[in-house]
């Protein structure tokens, strides 16, 4: 498949060390790719080259496309990613992944991320904003701080207007002013869902989340095909 120059638009901090980018491609027209998937993203680093995925965090608009990173400290390439600046170019591989929606269209659907992971469901519910929440939706998002909550304003605005959009953020280490959810998203998975079985759930993050999230979901009769993920680590 055929790689492209993508040129940095804006980059910004959405939480600390993370940071939302805005790329364009200017040989295209457009970059179609469906809401959950990846991008792969190509630098020469200490003379090797270094390719990385990342989800793509907004549905497609345009020639443009947009992330959500955070730097790893003596990461390859996210180091090199946070030094960008507007103008800078990268090479990039076309969007590629399975980590998308069901097909036909999909039923009720319960997310669970953490970290990062919550790119390709702001992906996700992006499209579904723009068409009118079709479908129920619980997006459980669990974090270690509350300064980590990224996009929250999005999703509650969304809770706000929508009520078949649940948005359940989670916090591992709260301060002692918050009310909402804490501990690990797994403690909150049950009154996610209940007694319901005829809903896909999707999970997003580290290994040990994804990995526990499935067992609980296998113990309680879910079919493997109704359980989507994508591991960060």
């Amino acid at each position: 498949m055929k790689s492209h120059q993508a040129r940095l638009i804006e980059s910004f901090e959405i939480a600390p060390e993370v940071k939302h980018f805005v790329f364009e491609v200017p040989e295209l027209e457009s970059m179609p790719f469906t809401p959950g998937q990846f991008v792969s993203l190509v630098a020469e680093r200490n003379g090797k080259k270094i390719t990385r995925a990342y989800s793509l965090a907004a549905p497609p608009r345009a020639n443009r496309f947009e992330l959500c990173l955070n730097r790893v400290e003596n990461g390859l390439l996210s180091p090199h990613l946070f030094e960008l600046r507007p103008g800078d170019e990268i090479e990039i591989k076309p969007p590629l992944g399975a980590f998308v929606w069901k097909q036909p269209a999909p039923r009720e659907v319960v997310y669970v991320a953490t970290g990062t992971g919550i790119a390709p469901f702001r992906s996700m519910l992006l499209e579904d904003l723009a068409n009118g929440m079709p479908r129920p939706v619980t997006l459980l998002f669990g974090v270690r701080y509350e300064a980590s909550l990224m996009y929250r304003k999005e999703f509650e605005a969304a809770a706000a207007q929508y009520p078949q959009f649940r948005f359940w953020p989670t916090l591992s280490r709260p301060p002692e002013r918050w009310t909402g959810r804490t501990g690990h998203v797994q403690k909150h998975l049950p009154e996610a869902i209940g007694d319901r079985r005829d809903l896909d759930v999707y999970i997003c993050g580290m290994k040990a989340m994804v990995d526990d999230v499935r067992r609980m979901l296998k113990d309680w009769g879910f079919d493997r095909k109704q359980i989507v993920y994508e591991k960060y680590d």
